[in-house]
């Protein structure tokens, strides 16, 4: 379901504790290869945890993990929503990391 006022915003203009969740994944060749491949695909829930001192770069969670990305890199990565479209984030918990294959 879409809503007309719905704007679209990058992962990089969020303001760290909030989130969105991702519409559209940019860059070209390896660089798109690689934001999917860490797990930024579209329809996936972001928080942006923390940015370094000087702005750059950003500390992601998504997914269940941690993760740090580029400022420009972010700015490739278009987001829908707030907090109020996120459902299950799945990152509520600190320990929510897989802790492996049973043995």
């Amino acid at each position: 379901m879409t809503h007309e006022n719905q704007q679209l915003r990058t992962l990089a203009d969020l303001k760290p504790g909030e989130r969105g969740i991702v519409a559209q994944v940019g860059g070209e060749g390896a660089l798109h290869r690689h934001l999917l491949d860490m797990g930024i695909t579209p329809g996936v829930s972001i928080l942006l945890q923390k940015t370094a001192p000087m702005g750059d770069p950003l500390e992601l969670h998504l997914r269940g993990y941690a993760l740090t990305l580029r400022v420009d890199d972010a700015r490739k990565i278009v987001l829908r929503g707030d907090d109020e479209d996120v459902e299950d984030p799945g990152y509520a918990t600190p320990n929510a990391h897989p802790q492996g294959l049973p043995h």
